[in-house]
């Protein structure tokens, strides 16, 4: 049974960091699209990055260039999202999705695209 687990969120000050983490079960990620998406409370769903797990390349939200960094280990079977430099507007509830069909970064921000989600893991960034 395809599987996808968040873990890595908690509670962070301003300007400090963390890393998500997305571990699959059921499925190799190997050639999978893998997202990161975030929904803060009132907010509709949004995308954060991406990453093609065939050939590494990767996208991100304007909102989060240069501060977090997506990657992806294939023989753990798990997607990392390092997120620094966060900000209260980081606040959200994260999850990841895969699907196995994408394969244009900018449709990898979109949350329609994906077939399969996690469960979600809270980041909230606060003094």
């Amino acid at each position: 049974q395809l599987q996808l687990v968040e873990s890595g969120g908690g509670l962070v000050q301003p300007g400090g960091s963390l890393r998500l983490s997305c571990a699959a079960s059921g499925f190799a990620l190997d050639f999978w699209f893998i997202g990161w998406f975030r929904q803060a409370p009132g907010k509709e769903r949004e995308g954060v990055s991406c990453i093609n797990s065939v050939d590494g390349s990767t996208n991100y939200a304007d909102s989060v260039k240069g501060r977090f960094t997506i990657s992806r280990d294939n023989a753990k079977n798990t997607v990392y999202l390092q997120m620094n430099s966060l900000k209260p507007e980081d606040t959200a509830v994260y999850y990841c999705a895969a699907d196995p069909y994408l394969n244009n970064l900018n449709l990898g921000l979109r949350p329609s695209e994906y077939e399969s989600w996690g469960q979600g893991t809270q980041v909230t960034v606060s003094s």
